[in-house]
């Protein structure tokens, strides 16, 4: 096993204990599994389903464990998905056939001829339209019941707060360590359960972290990978049926804290080799030293970028 904090080589073949970012080795600690949680919808924000909801999700309603209040819950619910890529695609597809009530889709970029063999919002006729209007039509088109908030920015830790504040769960669909780190401690800084997933070459990995019930991102990955040292998709590849099973994933955990009474993947790690054929857990426990959702949170030393969102909290380094 990798000792923490070293990166995995990459050239080679991903070793059984690292997970698909190809970062410094994660802090595993053995721990119990999840248990069930209630979900964060509170229940003055639920309203009866009309007779076309019931007949339109009646398959969902029809799941024990769901039934029409779980439906209520989901039709309340606010989720923003951070990325239109591949994680981001299918999992605002699946939240948006699922009913969630508002459904915000953040990304800068432009739609490119390689990004169609895996994120399937897009046409080829969208090639060179801001994702987040594709996304958006695609989206409305298979459910016009769901409200769609498309944000075409780059989240920074300038803008973080604002744009994070007032949603119930995030979905992180982003492909780069600054941009997985800010939404990590933001996320776990303003009380956010944060959906995470990763994808590289043939292997995946799904977690969720709830600053609030279990460890934050840091927890598991305290500091970035050097410069250089983890090849992101575009240099290392992926292959396109992926990230939609890796997005799927991070609908049915967005769904599973929603509705509530299920064991989200809080203090573990699903780790998928779809090339071998094999699923693995990793559990993972809060630190009690995490610079972020530690007993004493401040910067993360150097990583940490501009536009750090502890000032804009209004909670400084050193308090706990």
């Amino acid at each position: 096993m990798s000792e923490p904090g070293t990166p995995v080589d990459p050239g080679a073949a991903p070793p059984p204990d690292a997970g698909p970012e190809f970062g410094p080795a994660p802090n595993p600690e053995s721990g119990p599994a999840s248990d069930p949680v209630p979900g964060v919808i509170p229940d003055e924000r639920r309203r009866p389903l009309t007779p076309a909801e019931r007949r339109r999700y009646h398959r969902t309603i029809l799941v024990p464990e769901i039934g029409a209040t779980g439906q209520e819950r989901i039709r309340a619910a606010r989720v923003l998905v951070v990325g239109a890529g591949g994680l981001g695609s299918s999992a605002a597809l699946h939240l948006a056939a699922a009913g969630v009530g508002r459904l915000g889709i953040v990304d800068p970029d432009a739609v490119e001829i390689s990004n169609l063999q895996r994120q399937v919002l897009h046409r080829t006729a969208d090639v060179g339209r801001a994702k987040t209007d594709s996304a958006r039509e695609t989206l409305t088109a298979l459910n016009p019941g769901v409200e769609i908030r498309a944000l075409p920015l780059r989240l920074t830790g300038a803008n973080a707060p604002r744009v994070l504040r007032g949603w119930d769960v995030v979905i992180d669909g982003t492909d780069n360590f600054p941009a997985r780190y800010l939404l990590g401690d933001a996320c776990a800084l303003l009380g956010i359960p944060l959906v995470h997933g990763a994808v590289l070459r043939t292997h995946g990995q799904v977690a969720v972290f709830d600053a609030a019930r279990g460890p934050c991102y840091r927890c598991l990955h305290p500091a970035p990978p050097p410069p250089g040292a983890a090849p992101s998709c575009a240099e290392a590849g992926v292959l396109g049926v992926l990230p939609g099973i890796i997005g799927s994933m991070q609908a049915a955990e967005a769904l599973k804290l929603v509705i509530g009474g299920a064991r989200p993947l809080i203090g573990r790690v699903l780790v998928l080799d779809v090339w071998g054929g094999t699923v693995a857990e990793l559990a993972v426990r809060k630190n009690p030293a995490c610079p972020t959702c530690g007993a004493r949170p401040g910067p993360a030393g150097n990583d940490t970028p501009p536009g750090w969102p502890w000032e804009y909290l209004g909670r400084r380094p050193g308090e706990s």
